[in-house]
């Protein structure tokens, strides 16, 4: 009881001095593996460290008046974190973000009342629509303080002066190799210098995105042409002028299946729930240890809580659409069903549920057609056109039946597909604007829209 905190101030007095917990479920060779929980801190990530640290310094040094205008591009958590700091002390707070942010952390910006503008996450620096290029224009043009993470000295000073000292501390001093990931470069140079002042042997190992151009610049001293990766926060297509890749020993690049299947493993063995990036960072640190040949101490973080990726990292579904899951290929319509009747993801209603569970399960789901599936077998579909017709005169009289069956109402005149058939079999009902009901055998197998075909041509071509 003696550890417990006292009764903060605020919220930001909660930043920082984050747990630190010992991995013992998983092979880490002759190594000792710990991860310090950046997911406790009040905003859910690393980044409330940074962002007080830059509101602070911009505060002192006049940047920053009173009533002011904060802007920022961030793929989600330094953002967040500059809402969870800033609009408590009364500044408007814009961000531009990146399209691939997943909607979580969007939704929890907006929740607490920040100017989102989303931007996309397909081009570079230099053109007009580069995140960061959008905010240091948008900042020029209001006269509004642009944070910068990626070149504020601030940013690695709070991991130097807290991050690092705790880690220090909490290992007693003790530690062989920390490893990090790059997304604007505080963290690998804050915690690499404050390390290589008091504790030389300890080494600092690069985490890296494959399509990334920064492992193998450490690795081959080539600059790379970027690719793309599905994790966010980390990785880049340039060197940010905040990272010292100097302080780097080794680096691992890590794929996205790599990092997606580690941080799920990382919950389902040692209940931790953290993000993508964490993911990266645990399966970079996994090879780091099973390669050593004396134990060694070593750390690395949890960047931040998956609960801002329970649509992403977490979904079945969103992993197969990526083509991120561990599906075999077939090279038949099978290949198309990304929500499968089998595995309970299909959204479908029975022939006895009422017209207004057919509507909530549509707009919870966001599609506009519901299978009708009863003992596993397709007995019809009802889609919004069948509910307007069931409902709508009835509603403009006050009369609208949403207790009504489904079955009263549902089409039973079923186009169906079989799982082996090729691709081209929709392609008939997709022109006629028509989804594809796939069986296999005669049991109701999923449901193949255009956007699935759109999205199987652009994994495959």
């Amino acid at each position: 009881m003696s550890a417990l905190r006292k009764p903060a101030h605020s919220a930001l007095d909660l930043i920082g001095a984050t747990p630190v917990v010992e991995l013992t479920r998983f092979d880490t060779g002759p190594c000792r593996l710990f991860v310090k929980l950046e997911s406790a801190n009040p905003g859910g990530s690393i980044k409330d460290r940074v962002a007080l640290s830059m509101i602070s310094a911009a505060e002192a040094d006049g940047r920053l008046k009173p009533g002011g205008t904060i802007i920022e591009a961030t793929a989600g958590n330094t953002g967040l974190g500059l809402a969870q700091v800033g609009l408590p002390k009364g500044y408007k707070v814009i961000l531009i973000v990146p399209d691939k942010m997943s909607r979580e952390k969007i939704a929890h910006l907006r929740a607490l009342g920040t100017d989102v503008r989303i931007t996309r996450s397909d081009v570079g620096k230099g053109h007009p629509a580069y995140y960061q290029d959008m905010a240091e224009r948008l900042a020029s043009e209001l006269g509004a303080f642009y944070v910068n993470q990626f070149a504020n000295p601030a940013n690695p000073a709070a991991h130097e002066t807290t991050t690092a000292p705790e880690i220090h501390a909490q290992l007693d001093g003790d530690v062989d190799a920390i490893v990090v990931g790059v997304g604007s470069g505080g963290t690998l140079s804050g915690i690499g210098r404050y390390f290589k002042r008091v504790s030389p042997k300890t080494e600092m190992v690069l985490a890296d995105p494959s399509g990334s151009v920064l492992a193998p610049l450490v690795n081959t001293g080539e600059l790379i042409e970027a690719g793309s990766w599905a994790v966010e926060g980390i990785g880049e297509d340039f060197v940010p002028p905040n990272c010292d890749l100097s302080l780097v020993s080794s680096a691992y690049t890590v794929t996205d299946a790599e990092s997606f299947a580690t941080a799920r493993e990382l919950l389902s063995k040692e209940g931790i729930l953290a993000g993508s990036s964490s993911g990266t960072l645990l399966a970079a640190a996994l090879k780091y240890c099973r390669a050593q040949t004396t134990p060694k101490r070593v750390v690395t973080l949890v960047c931040d809580t998956g609960a801002k990726y329970l649509s992403k990292v977490y979904d079945d579904s969103w992993l197969a659409e990526q083509g991120l899951a561990d599906r075999p290929v077939r090279g038949n319509l099978s290949d198309l069903v990304i929500r499968r009747q089998q595995d309970g993801s299909t959204v479908t209603v029975a022939p006895d549920d009422t017209l207004a569970t057919a509507y909530k399960r549509m707009r919870q789901a966001d599609v506009s057609q519901l299978p009708v599936v009863a003992g596993g077998r397709l007995v019809g579909i009802i889609d919004e056109s069948d509910l307007y017709a069931a409902l709508g005169r009835g509603a403009v009289a006050g009369q609208a039946r949403f207790g009504e069956a489904v079955g009263n109402h549902m089409i039973t005149d079923l186009h169906t597909l079989q799982s082996i058939d090729p691709v081209s079999a929709a392609l008939p009902l997709f022109e006629r604007g028509e989804v594809a009901l796939v069986l296999d055998g005669s049991d109701f197998l999923g449901v193949v829209t255009r956007v699935d075909l759109i999205n199987h041509l652009r994994l495959h071509s």
